[in-house]
């Protein structure tokens, strides 16, 4: 959910290369993972805080973009694919909101909310991260069309 460059194409539209998102799809897989199996709200908290950066800033200021970018960017071969931000910016946003409600799960010692929050939040991680599907990009086109 995070990207390796951005640039801008028009006055108003900036790129990022597409290959970032699903980068960090896996790591947020991992993180969210750890922080199911240990119930641990600074885990997700800091999974919040990347999530919070990438909806604010936008994705490619994440710092699972910086190592896409650092270690992983360099590696790859071939033409940069690149994607409008705004569809990643918004999952990032969906993410940050689920993260949220688990946070608030376990501060109010509800942990079935902790672990249905981040269960969703991880199923979408993994979607992007495994079929390169971003189910918040896709709520985020299907927002526009009906609009």
């Amino acid at each position: 959910m995070t990207q390796a460059t951005s640039k801008k194409v028009s006055h108003t539209t900036v790129t990022i290369d597409a290959r970032g998102p699903r980068f960090s799809a896996a790591i947020t897989v991992v993180v969210l993972s750890i922080a199911l199996i240990t119930n641990s709200i600074w885990v997700l908290a800091f999974q919040a805080l990347v999530f919070g950066i990438g909806a604010l800033r936008g994705p490619q200021f994440t710092p699972y973009s910086v190592i896409f970018r650092k270690f992983v960017r360099p590696r790859l071969k071939g033409e940069v694919p690149t994607e409008d931000v705004r569809p990643p910016k918004f999952a990032q946003t969906v993410g940050l909101v689920f993260a949220l409600v688990g946070i608030a799960g376990l501060a109010i010692s509800a942990p079935i909310i902790f672990t249905i929050a981040t269960s969703a939040a991880l199923a979408a991680a993994f979607l992007n991260a495994a079929f390169n599907y971003c189910l918040g990009c896709e709520i985020y086109l299907l927002l526009l069309r009906l609009r």
